[in-house]
């Protein structure tokens, strides 16, 4: 498996949240395993529990670290596609994502600084590119910061993020989502046990009318 990031930053300190059970993080995670080599972009931190488990499949993994490199609020302010794709790690030439991590980090972008991220995105995927993502729903609040997901022993997520003050949760609808999600269509949506609503999404080709996975 090769590793690259954008840049290094530190990661964030650990805490005692919950562990959750994600299905759809697993499904992708697991159909990867028996799947032919693919390239992968995680927009959150680099995590070692996460590295080690996509390396038990063949995979290259692009980590852009937008949540903490100051990403979300050089989004927020221009929803510039230029700025979005100045936060992605350089491609190279027929290396297009086939699967990208956005974690929680929607909940924390306007929609349209969310669309300008998924167009710079959509610009370097594959055809039929697959985008997970964790969305507040039951909650009225979340934490300031986006969390740091990495996977457990079990098969589980957990957030690793240190918890700090609450801001207002903008509860994005999976219409309000699918407007701004460019090209990448609604594919599957789970809720989970504690409150987020779990989306992944798939990029249509020209002429597509059924968005069904090769994960699945």
């Amino acid at each position: 498996m090769a590793v690259s990031l954008r840049r290094a930053k530190a990661s964030a300190p650990p805490n005692t949240s919950v562990a959750f059970h994600a299905p759809l993080f697993h499904d992708l995670v697991s159909g990867m395993e028996t799947a032919e080599r693919h390239v992968v972009l995680d927009l959150g931190a680099a995590s070692t529990d996460m590295l080690a488990l996509l390396g038990r499949s063949r995979c290259r993994v692009d980590i852009a670290d937008v949540a903490y490199s100051g990403g979300i609020d050089e989004l927020n302010a221009s929803a510039a596609v230029n700025t979005a794709e100045a936060l992605l790690p350089a491609s190279l030439p027929g290396d297009g994502f086939d699967l990208v991590f956005c974690w929680d980090l929607p909940n924390y972008l306007t929609l349209d600084a969310l669309s300008a991220l998924m167009t710079a995105i959509e610009r370097r995927a594959r055809p039929r590119a697959l985008v997970h993502a964790l969305i507040v729903y039951a909650e009225r609040e979340m934490n300031e910061v986006p969390g740091l997901f990495v996977p457990t022993a079990d098969g589980e997520l957990v957030d690793r993020n240190a918890r700090g003050a609450s801001i207002k949760a903008p509860r994005y609808s999976p219409e309000e989502l699918g407007k701004s999600m460019g090209s990448f269509a609604l594919d599957r949506a789970r809720l989970l046990s504690n409150g987020m609503q779990e989306f992944v999404f798939q990029l249509q080709c020209h002429g597509d009318s059924y968005s069904g996975s090769g994960y699945a």
